[in-house]
C-alpha cells in the first residue's frame, strides 16, 4: 500500500516522533490476529494524523472506521483538555480488543467508541466537528462526506484515507473499487466550498479544509 520504497519509508520514520508503547502494542496484536491488518494506520500515517490534529487542537473530533483503534489514539493526541473524539465501527467482533485498547490510553476518558451502522449512528451525534476522519467502506466515502460536511465547523478539516487506492487511480481501465475511489476524489476537487490537498502518505490521504 505504501507509495514510497522501504528505504525512504525508515528513513521518514527515523525522523518523526516514535510510538508509544501502547501504540506499539496495538500494531503487532492487531498483525497477530486480526485479518486485513493493513488497514491498520501504522507508525508513519498515525504520526502525521497526531501532527493534524495537533495542529488544529480540536474539542470534537469524528472517525467513522475504528478498526482496532491505532489511529483513534493518535488524533486523540490533539485534544483540548475538554475534548472528545466519536468514533463508529460496525464490527462487533473486534469490540473487546478494542475497548481493551481504549482502556489502556490516557485518552480512555475522552473516547466515545459507538458501534453501529455509521450513515446511522452519525445521525445520533449533535455535535459540530473540528476534525473529521473517515476511513471505512470505500464506496461510501461520498455518502459519510454529504451527512458530515454541515456538522463541521468551518476551518475544520475531513481527512479521508485511501484516496490512491495503491496507484490503482492511475489506470485507465479501472475495477468498480477504484471507479468509486476516482469518482470520490473527482467530487472533492469539484467542491469549491472547500480547500483540499492529497497527500501521498500511505495509501493517499485527502486533506480537505472547509472554507
Amino acid at each position: 500500500m505504501s507509495l514510497i520504497n522501504d528505504d525512504l519509508q525508515n528513513l521518514l520514520i527515523n525522523y518523526c516522533e516514535p510510538e508509544s508503547e501502547l501504540l506499539q502494542k496495538i500494531d503487532r496484536e492487531t498483525n497477530l490476529k486480526v485479518l486485513m491488518p493493513r488497514m491498520l494506520s501504522g507508525h508513519y500515517q498515525g504520526r502525521v494524523l497526531s501532527m493534524l490534529s495537533k495542529i488544529v487542537s480540536p474539542d470534537r473530533i469524528l472517525e467513522i472506521g475504528t478498526f482496532t483503534g491505532y489511529a483513534t489514539l493518535c488524533l486523540a493526541e490533539g485534544l483540548t483538555t475538554k475534548g472528545i473524539i466519536y468514533t463508529l465501527d460496525i464490527n462487533a467482533e473486534l469490540e473487546d480488543m478494542v475497548r481493551a485498547n481504549f482502556g489502556k490510553s490516557e485518552y480512555r476518558d475522552k473516547i466515545k467508541y459507538i458501534l453501529g451502522d455509521a450513515i446511522k449512528t452519525v445521525n445520533e451525534l449533535n455535535e459540530v466537528f473540528d476534525i473529521v476522519f473517515i476511513d471505512a467502506d470505500k464506496k461510501n466515502n461520498g455518502i459519510y462526506y454529504d451527512l458530515i460536511f454541515e456538522r463541521v465547523r468551518p476551518g475544520g478539516i475531513i481527512i479521508v484515507d485511501n484516496v490512491l487506492w495503491s496507484g490503482k487511480v492511475l489506470h485507465e481501465k479501472q475495477d468498480k473499487d477504484t471507479k468509486n475511489i476516482t469518482s470520490f476524489n473527482d467530487k472533492i476537487a469539484d467542491d469549491e466550498r472547500v480547500d483540499k490537498l492529497i497527500l501521498p502518505v500511505r495509501d493517499g490521504l485527502f486533506v480537505i479544509r472547509k472554507k
